[in-house]
């Protein structure tokens, strides 16, 4: 049996006064509020990936996980602030959705992302009251974009949504050309914790997937997104791209850009996982 700590959770987000009732009854704005609050202090990472330990897509694990300092990728992030939504009486559905590249073709969703939708919530520009939901990209939106085809101006970055070519009554989100992907394929049929089971399998221990070979932490605010891939620290869509040269230099960025500070790590520990990050680096180099 788990159970959610609501107020834990929402403290996690900077709600500390007032818990629930400080957002008030399910609204789009209060939707908006808790999606850019999430992104801003939960960062995307793949840390327990590059530290060889094992961890689950229950949300109600991820969320334990997130209350306690960490962060994760799409299956743990979208999973948690799903049942956080539900406990709030918002009206969530998880869907298959599939995350692609530059310059690859439309393809159907291949479930290596957990999409969200929330139902329920008519806006001004939104009658259906029909929402995209996603805290679990890295750079994706900071805010809701309404499920309908449209093109969605936000801070420095241009999103785009249209029904899909391959997906029956599915959608397509279109990504920012400045961002680390091109475009999310969505199917429409609610999904289920099994569906992603064995994608998180081997996204988690192949030596194929991308998540394997190297690190990855991104936190996404207002003007952009920062991010962190092996040793190299830049600002997505501005630039600014930073080599980090020793452990110390690492360990501060984890710490004071994305909040990450692992105070579990013993010293072999660390050691350990800045080695394996410089190895991927000095591949990544070398290739």
């Amino acid at each position: 049996m788990f159970e959610l700590d609501v107020d834990g959770y929402l403290a996690r987000l900077g709600f500390d006064r007032g818990g629930p009732a400080r957002l008030g009854p399910p609204s789009a704005e209060g939707l908006a509020e808790l999606q850019r609050a999430h992104l801003r202090r939960v960062p995307y990472e793949n840390l327990d990936i590059q530290l060889g330990r094992a961890t689950t897509i229950n949300p109600y694990q991820s969320a334990a996980r997130i209350i306690a300092g960490r962060g994760g990728y799409c299956y743990h992030l979208n999973g948690a602030f799903a049942l956080l939504l539900s406990a709030l009486g918002y009206s969530v559905r998880w869907h298959v959705a599939g995350v692609q590249g530059h310059g690859e073709p439309p393809s159907r969703a291949s479930g290596n992302h957990l999409g969200l939708t929330v139902h329920g919530l008519p806006a001004r520009g939104n009658p259906d009251g029909m929402w995209l939901v996603d805290v679990g990209l890295g750079d994706g939106p900071f805010a809701p974009l309404p499920l309908r085809a449209g093109e969605f101006n936000e801070g420095p970055f241009r999103y785009a949504l249209a029904p899909s070519t391959v997906e029956l009554l599915g959608w397509r989100f279109t990504h920012d050309p400045a961002g680390s992907f091109a475009a999310v394929e969505l199917r429409a049929d609610p999904a289920v914790q099994s569906d992603f089971t064995q994608m998180h399998e081997y996204l988690s221990t192949s030596p194929g997937s991308s998540f394997v070979r190297t690190l990855s932490v991104m936190r996404r605010d207002e003007r952009g997104v920062d991010v962190l891939r092996g040793r190299v620290l830049h600002r997505l869509p501005t630039g600014g791209f930073r080599e980090l040269t020793s452990a110390e230099e690492w360990y501060s960025a984890l710490a004071d850009v994305f909040g990450i500070r692992l105070p579990e790590l013993g010293g072999y520990e660390r050691d350990g996982l800045w080695r394996r990050v410089c190895a991927a680096h000095d591949a990544w180099q070398n290739a």
